[in-house]
């Protein structure tokens, strides 16, 4: 299973701003683009978002900037992630899938172009059952964290982001 771009990076905005000295003046999407060196544009969407969900508080202004809106203990990770992957399929047969009576049934997809199934074996495929599994697994793990959790060595990260 691989992330999108977008997770990873709003996942390390909010370790940012968690790790950021209590003293510290308000961040920038500038400060936190520069500390991970990736692009300003795109991580603009990301905190616009991120501030839509209540995760961080923008301020505006001269001395404006960003931080967290909750507490990092507030903030978990699984719940982050559902909210900034657009699905968790990790084959094509996941696309439309869903979960129904402790099974799986997935949708059948078409190629738009022949209109043939996408993968022969897929209407008695068992694979998809452990993948499904292995996917739900994952989510769980990730349920089971904050925020706080993984910025417990704060001082250490600041010291590498700044």
């Amino acid at each position: 299973m691989r992330l999108t771009n977008y997770s990873d990076y709003a996942l390390r905005t909010l370790m940012y701003l968690a790790v950021m000295p209590e003293d510290a003046h308000l961040a920038t999407i500038q400060d936190i683009a520069d500390s991970y060196q990736i692009s300003k544009s795109h991580l603009t969407k990301i905190i616009h978002q991120l501030a839509q969900l209540g995760y961080i508080e923008s301020i505006r202004g001269k001395n404006g900037g960003i931080r967290l809106a909750k507490r990092a203990e507030a903030i978990n990770l699984g719940e982050v992630l559902r909210h900034t992957e657009p699905d968790f399929a990790i084959v094509p047969c996941f696309v439309a899938a869903r979960q129904s009576n402790n099974r799986i049934e997935p949708a059948i997809e078409k190629d738009n172009k022949v209109g043939q199934v996408s993968c022969m074996i897929q209407p008695n495929c068992l694979l998809k059952k452990v993948f499904y599994e292995a996917t739900q697994a994952f989510i769980t793990v990730m349920d089971s964290y904050t925020l706080a959790d993984i910025t417990q060595n704060g001082n250490k990260l600041w010291a590498l982001l700044r």
